[in-house]
């Protein structure tokens, strides 16, 4: 896998994702980056420090939306796609320009996130995120701060950030996305049901996420 290279741009499902960075702020305890190895259903996602520009994405994507139907673009590899939230906008943008033009059928534009980004920019970036992006999932995974602290493990920064992803959702939820979505991954010692409360209280879906194991 190694002697291959990096995808930015790769399919799954009905999806066309997008892996802008390797960077995050977690180092979750269920992540399949590592168990993988940067692998993912035969797709090399190390970009070894070489994080793609914008006009770079946007040109892999342009070269692979044109070989087979999809209906999603998702903002999602191994890494959040927040840290590198100029480039996210910039190809968002571009994607709704495509549409407006119909350079392709119809299709959504989902944002796979950590909830955190609003810390890392130090800024609220709900409203600039509205403009282009049609759904945000938000992996919440807790439901207290003390197990989020142990399942995502973040930097010392972010230590505190249990209640910083809720705010997000909700802010999400108010800034009037097409669909908000807060997940917990199964199996991992967290109350999905309690999750599950947490996250409807906010006004997002939830969703149970399958626990990935070391095969695939």
């Amino acid at each position: 896998m190694e002697n291959t290279p990096a995808k930015i741009v790769y399919r799954f499902g009905e999806g066309v994702y997008l892996n802008i960075t390797n960077r995050c702020p977690n180092l979750c305890a269920f992540c399949i980056k590592t168990k993988w190895k940067m692998d993912f259903h035969g797709n090399n996602l190390n970009l070894s420090g070489n994080e793609p520009t914008a006009a770079a994405v946007v040109a892999a994507l342009d070269k692979e939306l044109s070989k087979a139907p999809f209906k999603e673009v998702v903002f999602c590899g191994y890494g959040e796609p927040t840290m590198r939230l100029d480039v996210l906008l910039f190809v968002a943008q571009t994607l709704k320009g495509w549409m407006a033009q119909a350079k392709y059928p119809p299709f959504k534009i989902r944002l796979n996130t950590n909830g955190l980004g609003n810390l890392i920019n130090h800024k609220n970036i709900v409203p600039s995120l509205v403009k282009v992006v049609d759904q945000v999932n938000v992996s919440l995974n807790a439901a207290d701060a003390q197990t989020w602290q142990k399942l995502v493990r973040p930097e010392p920064e972010y230590q505190n950030g249990y209640e910083d992803v809720i705010e997000f959702i909700r802010s999400c939820v108010e800034a009037g996305f097409e669909r908000v979505v807060a997940s917990c991954v199964d199996k991992t010692g967290a109350d999905p049901a309690a999750v599950k409360q947490i996250a409807e209280k906010a006004g997002a879906v939830f969703y149970l996420r399958s626990f990935l194991d070391a095969t695939h």
